[in-house]
């Protein structure tokens, strides 16, 4: 693994703490239209990522099957909507602003399932940053390194607010400043040692590359659909959210066009 691999699967890691760093500087509860706001923009750079570092490099991949090209991109989409609903009613988690839990019934903390959502959240980021440095590493020539160096800054970039999300409100749930960040931190440790694994089997993962790419665009609109959406859009009626999601959305669009 290079150091310019290494690096980029870091990043979002790193956004992700610094975000939950927001913890030591801020209030201890965050302002619910600024919390709209944050999760509009993550939604925006989500969906944007799903398409043109995920979806359109698979079709690119399997340009050889003609007008199927898209076959695979549909059948791995599918599997990360499955796979995100079979993990979401097997983990028990809560989510932000919600008084009752998913998942199985278990009898643990509020904190500890607010934190198992972020981390749930988190799986299909680290699966997309890892598909998309397994096609580089493997010698895929739809994917560059600036283009994959593009979706791991969008990705840090949208980690930066969902890190204050999740570390604020653990402080004001009654943990310490230091153990908030900490928690907040971690639950994005998911992201860089899934991206690891991938890219270590992408021996094994360059004949279903495109299978991979969909399958993590699928899982990442499942977050988007079924969480962030909603969440920017509960309480009274503002349009920040939306706006603030076409900046997420053009953000990561430009960063793809650019550096890709």
């Amino acid at each position: 693994m290079t150091i310019e691999v290494f690096w980029g699967i870091i990043i979002p890691f790193l956004g992700t703490m610094a975000g939950s760093a927001c913890v030591f500087v801020l209030k201890k509860s965050m302002n619910a239209i600024v919390q709209r706001a944050l999760t509009g923009f993550a939604a925006g750079v989500m969906v944007a990522a799903s398409i043109w570092s995920l979806l359109i490099p698979a079709m690119d991949h399997a340009a050889s099957m003609g007008k199927f090209s898209c076959v695979p991109a549909v059948i791995g989409f599918w599997l990360g909507i499955l796979f995100l609903l079979f993990l979401d009613h097997a983990i028990p988690h809560l989510h932000m602003n919600s008084r009752e839990a998913e998942g199985p019934k278990k009898s643990l903390s509020k904190q500890t399932m607010l934190l198992l959502a972020v981390t749930l959240h988190n799986i299909p980021e680290g699966m997309a940053v890892g598909a998309v440095y397994a096609g580089y590493v493997s010698g895929n020539m739809e994917i560059t390194m600036m283009s994959a160096l593009a979706l791991s800054l969008g990705i840090a970039i949208q980690n930066f607010p969902e890190g204050a999300i999740i570390s604020m409100p653990l402080q004001s749930e009654g943990m310490s400043k230091k153990k908030a960040f900490l928690s907040g931190t971690m639950s994005g440790i998911v992201e860089p040692l899934g991206a690891a694994v991938t890219i270590l089997a992408a021996g094994l993962i360059l004949p279903v590359l495109p299978y991979l790419l969909s399958f993590a665009a699928g899982a990442m609109m499942y977050v988007v659909v079924e969480e962030l959406i909603p969440e920017m859009s509960e309480g009274k009626h503002s349009n920040i959210g939306t706006i603030m999601f076409a900046a997420g959305f053009t953000l990561m669009m430009l960063l793809d066009v650019v550096l890709g």
